[in-house]
């Protein structure tokens, strides 16, 4: 302090002495000159009136202040090295949430990209849409003046039905020929050849299809009460009443007030959702579709004329266009039987075949005939199965079944 050493020790000190006064040991500290003096000074030196106080209690005073500095100061470096290692931690948690925030906003940019894709899409294909909406009721409106303008309805009612039956050529797989004509009714002359050989009372006696009610001497001509066959009773079991979908329908196609049965009409419907409808091919799909499970119904095809197409469809079937990928029975989303120039056809996948009998899990039966095989289809199915119906004219119906 000032030049002068600061011991602990009183043998020590008797070795300051008073710069004014040699010989006196310097035992007082001055706290404004922040000198060592002796008492003389105090009182008749230039350390007069000075506050002072003992040397030995300000030199232990300042050494205490010191201690504590130190230790202030070791705390501080403490701190400043707790603070760099915080900072470092913090620096580095930083980094990684700037990592996660770049990742979580190039992941939130490419979802709504995505989306907006998707929607966009979404809105363009409802223009589409709207747009073949607009087309086809402008079309249908078209189509209405030109009727309402045209002087002679008998003359228009003969030209839309010449350009329905003139489809046939491009529609149907089956090439028009004789020859199945002549092997039909080759076949009709002997089967009915064969039983008017034999009497009447006899074929009533020798029937085993028919389950009389009465004696088997009733006379010919009287009321005979049949029951249905032994096997038809055990395919009734799995019965099934189908209906058919509207949506699924082709415009010229008409449904009765229930739906079991379709016929074909002379002009286009109103209000089909082009989405859902065939437009080129008179098809129909029904209403009911099936996962799994044994099921059974009866189609009567007696009013469809030359040409009926009877099956089973997935949902995904194509409903635009005459192509094989929107027929009955030519890809791989449709199974049917068909009738064509009086013969009979199995069609799947653009593959057909004349009724040979299979083992399946899709089978057709005669029903007027007591029950006779036609025809089984054997595939995995993927989808949901559907009824399917295909009309060259006239009228198709499903049977309500009890």
């Amino acid at each position: 302090m000032a030049g002068f050493p600061l011991l602990t020790e009183p043998e020590d000190a008797r070795g300051w002495r008073s710069p004014e006064h040699g010989d006196r040991v310097a035992e007082l500290f001055g706290r404004r000159c922040r000198r060592c003096v002796c008492a003389l000074c105090r009182v008749l030196g230039s350390h007069r009136g000075h506050p002072v106080g003992l040397a030995l209690e300000e030199a232990a005073r300042v050494q205490k202040l010191t201690q504590e500095c130190l230790k202030n100061l070791t705390t501080k470096k403490r701190q400043q090295v707790e603070a760099q290692g915080n900072k470092t931690w913090l620096t580095r948690k930083f980094t990684e949430l700037r990592l996660l925030l770049d990742e979580e906003e190039a992941l939130t940019k490419k979802f709504i990209e995505k989306n907006t894709q998707l929607a966009l899409q979404a809105y363009r294909e409802q223009i589409e849409s709207c747009g073949e909406q607009i087309d086809v009721m402008n079309n249908l409106s078209n189509r209405v003046w030109n009727i309402s303008q045209e002087p002679s309805p008998v003359q228009l009612l003969q030209q839309q039905m010449q350009q329905q039956m003139s489809l046939g050529e491009s529609c149907h797989p089956v090439p028009h020929s004789f020859e199945p004509v002549k092997s039909f009714f080759k076949g009709l002359v002997e089967a009915m050849q064969s039983p008017l050989q034999t009497p009447l009372d006899v074929r009533l006696k020798a029937n085993e299809n028919c389950q009389l009610s009465g004696s088997s001497s009733a006379q010919p001509g009287s009321l005979l009460k049949t029951s249905p066959s032994p096997e038809r009773s055990l395919f009734l079991k799995h019965a099934r009443t189908p209906t058919l979908e509207p949506d699924a329908l082709h415009a010229r196609l008409r449904l009765s007030a229930d739906r079991p049965k379709v016929r074909c009409g002379h002009l286009g419907g109103l209000g089909l959702k082009a989405a859902l409808h065939f437009d080129a091919l008179w098809q129909v799909l029904g209403r009911d579709c099936f996962d799994a499970g044994s099921h059974y119904w009866e189609v009567d095809v007696q009013e469809a004329g030359v040409g009926w197409w009877v099956g089973a469809a997935y949902g995904s079937l194509r409903r635009r266009g005459a192509s094989a990928a929107a027929r009955l029975g030519c890809n791989r989303q449709s199974w049917s039987l068909e009738l064509y120039d009086l013969e009979y056809w199995a069609f799947h996948d653009g593959q057909r075949s004349r009724l040979r009998p299979q083992v399946g899990v899709f089978t057709f039966y005669d029903v007027t005939g007591g029950m006779t095989h036609q025809h089984t289809f054997r595939a995995a199915f993927q989808e949901l199965l559907y009824p399917a119906l295909r009309l060259w004219e006239g009228a198709i119906s499903i049977s309500r079944l009890p």
